[in-house]
């Protein structure tokens, strides 16, 4: 076999622990998100009373290394995946939220300096949840990811940061923000900052989903940050930050079509209409059909990329290609899955109607967080 083959080849095949560590993200997405996130939607819960719930799982600190206080394990890109798309079954504004933090620590691993981990990474490593996100959305039409408006220019002891993020994550309650720009030298830049300086406005965002990943608008307003809030040696490789990022929306989409497809299945195969359920119609099963083939045909992609990004192998077109399809496809499940429902997908006594709405944003996010 040549290497050439070789490369096009990937494994399916879960490790123990991958398995065993599915099993415990299935249980807590059943137990704490599923009923958490719709209360959440609500209004009747605030978010931020469930992130510490999160916490117990430990997602920021596995990637960090023993000597900062974390658990040293390698970091996976296709673990993460599997755990954004068990989370995501529970509730994907939720899982969305709880893996912000993970999001920043892999990359500060991925880009950031020494002296960057040895300051930020033992703040992960507490036990407690640490509100920490990356902001990359911008709210204009043509918002391009790999060429962010936002600027940082040299000023002071440091850089000034101007320009506007939205849909950033725990935008209203986060510490630690990783902010991308553009320098006057036209490379890409990302910088972090701490709390909430001097110039820098949080407003909370009204939409349509993901009510609770407590999406915010960041304005930052000639923001004068120090010398070393630049992420690493400058040289921020935005395309890998976008990739990675595009490959945790794709699993967090997979898991929440997942849960549209377990919610469906035994909804028509029980209820019924003219004496037989309405599953015998072959318009519904056709329907079901075209959802469990659509689903299997996104988590593939996304595992491809996953996979080869585990690898070392070039990802960005497998994590393009995903996102593309899997945009498309996660807001046509949806839309199916109410459908389905006939009248009570227009109820809010059903859940199906909420991971429509959540899942209309797949198309959307850019750099919410990273594998």
């Amino acid at each position: 076999m040549t290497d050439t083959a070789h490369d096009l080849l990937f494994d399916l095949t879960l490790t123990d622990e991958q398995r065993m560590n599915r099993e415990s993200m299935q249980r807590f997405a059943a137990a704490e998100m599923r009923k958490q996130g719709k209360d959440v939607d609500e209004g009747t819960v605030p978010a931020r009373d469930f992130y510490p719930k999160s916490a117990e799982l430990g997602l920021a600190l596995l990637p960090i290394p023993e000597a900062l206080g974390g658990a040293g394990v390698e970091r996976s890109p296709t673990s993460n995946a599997l755990i954004l798309e068990d989370l995501a079954h529970g509730d994907m504004s939720l899982a969305l939220g709880s893996v912000s933090p993970m999001g920043f620590v892999n990359t500060l691993l991925d880009q950031g300096s020494e002296a960057q981990r040895e300051k930020y990474l033992p703040l992960f490593c507490t036990g407690d949840f640490k509100a920490a996100t990356t902001a990359l959305l911008e709210p204009r039409a043509t918002f391009e990811p790999s060429a962010p408006a936002a600027t940082a220019r040299a000023g002071g002891k440091g850089y000034i940061l101007s320009g506007a993020k939205s849909m950033v994550p725990l935008g209203m309650d986060a510490d630690l923000v990783l902010v991308a720009a553009r320098l006057d030298s036209g490379d890409n830049a990302a910088f972090i900052i701490e709390g909430t300086p001097t110039g820098m406005t949080r407003t909370e965002e009204s939409n349509m989903g993901l009510l609770g990943a407590q999406l915010a608008t960041l304005t930052f307003d000639s923001v004068e940050l120090p010398a070393d809030a630049l992420l690493g040696d400058g040289a921020f490789n935005l395309q890998r930050f976008v990739d990675l990022s595009r490959i945790a929306v794709c699993a967090l989409a997979v898991g929440t079509c997942q849960a549209v497809l377990d919610y469906v299945k035994p909804y028509v195969n029980e209820r019924v209409a003219f004496g037989e359920p309405i599953s015998n119609r072959q318009s519904v099963a056709f329907m079901v059909a075209d959802i469990a083939i659509e689903l299997e045909a996104m988590r593939l992609m996304t595992w491809r990329a996953a996979a080869r990004a585990e690898q070392g192998l070039d990802f960005h077109e497998q994590a393009y290609l995903a996102k593309v399809f899997c945009a498309e496809h996660a807001m046509k499940i949806g839309t199916d899955g109410v459908q389905l429902l006939g009248g009570h997908g227009f109820c809010r006594e059903h859940p199906v109607e909420m991971w429509y709405r959540n899942l209309r944003a797949a198309d959307t996010l850019e750099g919410v967080a990273s594998v």
